[in-house]
This record gives C-alpha cells, sequence and structure tokens, in this order.
C-alpha cells in the first residue's frame, strides 16, 4: 500500500470521527522545501464541507494522525496546509521491502488485458534514415518498453512506405543515371545509395522547371509538365497494374533499402516484433473504401475521385482515392489499422508515432475508422512530436541537406571518445573496452538528449551539449551510475543483512523518497506516452544522490549498521537508474 494511500484511509477515517462528514478524496502535495515535512495535504478543499477554519481544521487532522497513524511522526500547519512528517522506521520499513527486487516499478501484464500496439520509425524506402527519425525511433521504442512496464502487453511495430511516387522517383533516376550501380559496386550503404539517386531525381526535376518557366510556363504549370514528374506519375502507375520490369526493379531497390536500415536500427538499439508494408495494406485500404462507399460514409465525386465529407465533425472533406483509382496515404493507413487487428486479435489500442505536422492526418484518420464501426478506434493515440532542428536550420531530404542516422552516431561515439580523452580516466582498459565505453556514452549523450524533452516541443539538437559529462545530461547520470558501481566493488563486506532500528539522515530519507516515487513515474509517464518524465527523474533522482554522496560518509561510516544501509541504498538507487534507463534504450557502463 502507498504512503499516499494510506494516509488517505486514515485523514477519510479521521474526518468522519472528527466531524461526522465522509469525504471520497485528498488531495496531497509535495512539501515546500522551507517548511518541515515529507508529504503536504491541502485542507482548503475541506473549509466550505466542514465549515470551519482552516488552520484549526488541519491542527485536529494532523493531532489525529500523530495518535492514530504509527507512520506519521509530527505535523504542522501553514495556511490551509497541514505538512506531515514521516518516521523514519516507515521509510526504513519500505527500504527493506524493495531493496532485493531489481525490477522495482515494474508492473507484470495482467492477463487477459488487451495489448497495445505501438508504432514508430515508418520510413520512406526512398532515402537513408535522418535525425528525424532517429527521434522518432527513440521515442516509440521508448514509449512501448514504458508502457510494457507500466504493465501491458506491447507489440512493436512499423509501418514501411514501400510504394508511392517518391519511391518511384528513386527507381527512375537510378535507370536513368545508375549505370547498374549496386550496393555491393560500390561500397554503399543501399538506403544510401537510393537516397543519392532520390537527390538526382530532385536536381533534374528543378532544372526542368527552371527550363519550363524561361519558356513563359507559370511555377505551376511547370511543375505538373516537367518530363521526370510525367514518367514517375507513369511509372507508378505502371507499379499498381502490376508491369513485370518496374516491379523487379521496385523489389531490389527497395531491398537494398531494407538492408540498410537494419544496420542502423542494431547500431540504434531498437527492434521490432512486426512490419507492415504500404504495398501489402493498401489494397486491403482499398476494398473498405469501397465498402464505404456501399454504406454510404464515402462519397463519389463525377471525376471518379473518393471522398469523405467531416465538416459536419468540424473538419474538412477528405480523399481517400484519386480519380485514376490509385490510393492515397489515407487508404493505405486504413488498411493497415484493420489488418493489424486482424493478425492481433488481442490489440486493443495503437499509438502511432508521427510528428506533429501529421496532426490533422490522424484526427481524420481516427475519426473514419469510427464511422466505419470499429470499437477499437477509441482507444488510437496520436505520439505527436516536434520536428528536430540543427542551429544551421531545418533539414530537408530532397535537398540532400540531411544529417544522416548513421553518421550522427558515428560522430557522436568519436566525441565521446575525444572527450573520455581528455578526462583521462582510461587507465587500464584494453582498447575494445574502449570502443564499447565510447559507443554506450556517445549513444547514451544522443538518446538522453533526445528523450528528455517534451515529444510535443519542438527541440535543438546541440551535439557538443549533449555530451558533456555535468548538467542533465546521458554521460552524467552514467558516470553516477559508474560511481555507485565502484563503492558496491569496493564493499568487502557483507551488504545482505536487513537494517532496521535507524535514525536517518535526512539525505538518506531523502534519497529513499525519490526511489519511492519510480513506480509512479513509470505509470504517469505511461499514461502521458512521455519519456521526458523517465529522463527527468532520472536526473532528480542522480542529483539526489550526489548530493548525498558528498554530505555522508558510506564507506568510511564506523558504524556497521549506518554502513551497510549506505550500501544497500547506493546499491538500490544503482538498479534504478539502471532501470529507468532501460526503458529510455540507455545502457549504462560498469565503470567509466
Amino acid at each position: 500500500m502507498t504512503l499516499h494511500h494510506t494516509l488517505t484511509t486514515h485523514i477519510q477515517k479521521a474526518v468522519l470521527e472528527l466531524f461526522n462528514i465522509s469525504i471520497e478524496k485528498v488531495e496531497f502535495q509535495a512539501t515546500r522545501k522551507e517548511f518541515e515535512g515529507d508529504i503536504t495535504m491541502v485542507v482548503f478543499p475541506l473549509v466550505k464541507a466542514l465549515k470551519g477554519n482552516p488552520v484549526e481544521i488541519g491542527n485536529q487532522i494532523g493531532n489525529y494522525l500523530v495518535a492514530n497513524v504509527n507512520e506519521v511522526a509530527k505535523f504542522n500547519v501553514v495556511g490551509g496546509f497541514l505538512n506531515i512528517v514521516i518516521s523514519d522506521a516507515f521509510y526504513v520499513e519500505f527500504f527493506n521491502s524493495i531493496k532485493n527486487n531489481e525490477t522495482f516499478g515494474f508492473v507484470a501484464p495482467k492477463e487477459g488485458e488487451k495489448a497495445v500496439m505501438v508504432e514508430y520509425s515508418s520510413p520512406n524506402t526512398n532515402k537513408p534514415l535522418h535525425l528525424g527519425h532517429i527521434r522518432n525511433n527513440l521515442l516509440g521504442y521508448s514509449v512501448a518498453e514504458i508502457i510494457k512496464a507500466s504493465g501491458k502487453k506491447v507489440y512493436k511495430t512499423q509501418i514501411i512506405n514501400d510504394r508511392g511516387i517518391h519511391i518511384c522517383k528513386s527507381m527512375l533516376a537510378w535507370q536513368k543515371f545508375g549505370n547498374g550501380q549496386t550496393p555491393e559496386s560500390t561500397g554503399l550503404k543501399g538506403d544510401k545509395l537510393v537516397g543519392n539517386f532520390y537527390v538526382e531525381f530532385d536536381k533534374q526535376y528543378k532544372k526542368q522547371i527552371s527550363e519550363l518557366t524561361a519558356q513563359g510556363k507559370t511555377e505551376d504549370e511547370a511543375k505538373k509538365l516537367a518530363p521526370s514528374i510525367l514518367e514517375a506519375q507513369q511509372m507508378l502507375l505502371d507499379w499498381e497494374n502490376g508491369k513485370p520490369e518496374v516491379i523487379e526493379l521496385w523489389k531490389t531497390m527497395n531491398q537494398w533499402v531494407y538492408d540498410g536500415f537494419e544496420q542502423t536500427y542494431k547500431n540504434l538499439g531498437v527492434n521490432f516484433d512486426s512490419y507492415y508494408y504500404e504495398s501489402n495494406t493498401y489494397l486491403l485500404g482499398k476494398e473498405v473504401v469501397q465498402f464505404g462507399l456501399e454504406k454510404g460514409i464515402f462519397e463519389k465525386d463525377p471525376d471518379g475521385s473518393v471522398w469523405i465529407d467531416l465538416t459536419a465533425d468540424g473538419l474538412d472533406r477528405k480523399i481517400v482515392l484519386r480519380s485514376d483509382g490509385t490510393a492515397v496515404y489515407m487508404t493505405q493507413d486504413i488498411g493497415t489499422a484493420i489488418q493489424r487487428v486482424k493478425d492481433f486479435s488481442d490489440v486493443g489500442g495503437m499509438v502511432y508515432t508521427v510528428g506533429n505536422e501529421q496532426d490533422y492526418h490522424f484526427k481524420v484518420l481516427f475519426l473514419i475508422l469510427k464511422k466505419l464501426g470499429f470499437d477499437w478506434a477509441d482507444s488510437l493515440y496520436h505520439l505527436s512530436y516536434g520536428m528536430v532542428e540543427l542551429p544551421s536550420g531545418k533539414m530537408k531530404s530532397r535537398e540532400g541537406t540531411v544529417v544522416d542516422a548513421d553518421d550522427l552516431m558515428a560522430e557522436m561515439t568519436t566525441t565521446a571518445q575525444t572527450i573520455s580523452e581528455e578526462l583521462g580516466k582510461l587507465d587500464g582498459y584494453s582498447e575494445d573496452e574502449k570502443a564499447v565505453l565510447f559507443k554506450t556514452i556517445g549513444l547514451g549523450a544522443l538518446k538522453y538528449y533526445m528523450l528528455k524533452v517534451d515529444p510535443k516541443k519542438q527541440m535543438m539538437f546541440n551535439q557538443e551539449e549533449s555530451v558533456d559529462f555535468a548538467g542533465n545530461t546521458g554521460p552524467f547520470i552514467q558516470y553516477t551510475y559508474a560511481r555507485i558501481q565502484s563503492i558496491l566493488r569496493k564493499a568487502d563486506f557483507d551488504t545482505s543483512i536487513s537494517i532496521s532500528g535507524l535514525e536517518l539522515h535526512e539525505k538518506e530519507k531523502e534519497l529513499i523518497k525519490q526511489v519511492q516515487l519510480f513506480p509512479e513515474v513509470i505509470q504517469n509517464a505511461a499514461s502521458n506516452h512521455s519519456p521526458a518524465l523517465i529522463a527527468n527523474y532520472t536526473y532528480d533522482l542522480v542529483k539526489e544522490f550526489n548530493s548525498f554522496y558528498q554530505q555522508v560518509s558510506i564507506l568510511g561510516e564506523e558504524n556497521q549498521d549506518k554502513k551497510v544501509f549506505r550500501v544497500q541504498l547506493s546499491k538500490s538507487v544503482g538498479n534504478t537508474i539502471k532501470n529507468a534507463f532501460q526503458l529510455l534504450g540507455i545502457e549504462v557502463p560498469e565503470r567509466m
């Protein structure tokens, strides 16, 4: 039973006995630093019902708690706030109950409860993954891990956008300018090779637009009439009609990209339980559109295109099928959602990790699925996140001005190496151990910097700042974990015994209180789909530990019971750091 629950029960009983009134809930908040107390009850909400002075009410409840509740040592009242001091015995007892629980805070899934499917990454197969994809992957993976830790079964998935005009652009450019190049012949990762041809297409397309505008065409006319775009549109039609040579080239180039993606995912430390391909699910989407037409949910325009009118719902008309019969993104997303529920019968909700430029798209998608009669549509969630920018501005894929994901991970490792060597703490490491450590620090810095920011916020990525060994960074937290492991290695005495009856140092108490918050933080992070809550909790825990470490002797303590307890407490903090970072997909080094 949590402290909140225990105090709520006793306060409800106190109010009933003292004032003969039943109350449903009790409001708590953290005690302000300038007052003594571990938790504060807000008295104001009771004043109207109890018809009394908030200070007098607070004192009466406080006296009742001290007399009747073992956990409450003393209290003070400030205005309408009852500051409650919890006994040392409560914190020692709590700590002893969790100190050997290596998964403290994690909840196992309940039998028969609906699963959650989390979609992330979802790349196009016409370019390599970039900095924006890194934020997407890290957010999606972490949210999946957090939801799992909160007590739900989770499936990780992605939809690969392997069809459409953008894919045809790369294919067309390879046909015209590729000279038979392959990843093997060029030594390039497949996704990078294909991405180069996407950029090449854009160069040729812009050149043709300039030539047509010079001949008197408007820019809009030139964009529609440029030979490159007309050829790409024809290739898309050929693909949908199953033209053998187009399908063969499409399969070959996509496989190059998939092989490249897998390397990137492995390096980034993310994984998936299932893969969906737009080339498969768009057909189901087209079938559903036909069903919706028959039911009057969709409507056909004179040109043959199919739409849904959502103006009565405060939205616009939305196209779901083009006049030439080809599918749009909405068609594919309808088909994919339905297919997933068919494939995983225990899925009761889905989380879509997609940038905030698609907010409207997902409002429309969820509403369409609801109108089609799918009850699970109420449990769909768009994890909308802000874009990642660089000090130099926005990235543009078709212009080739993106930060490549593989290059960035390599740079982070190199930066971590440079800083570690400057700090000069690598004595006794083999070259292989150094390589592992540099990657652990570099990727830890990258992931933490990305995940400590609220997902909804746009963010600026500063590489140098992220690898700082001080402040709210991954390396700072990793260093604290390594420091704790050093303490544990030096503790050459029995630390397995349970210690009770201790009078706690204020820093010990604060540290236990911080560890105690971990289960609640996991639940909040899961319900808010926010790894930032885990990241910033971990930073607060680490700051509290470092304050404890500086002010309280651990291995130098003469009292054996206190020494054992402090080593145990350090171990528990280290374990919590490790578990929290696991939820963020970050590894922790045993020494740094």
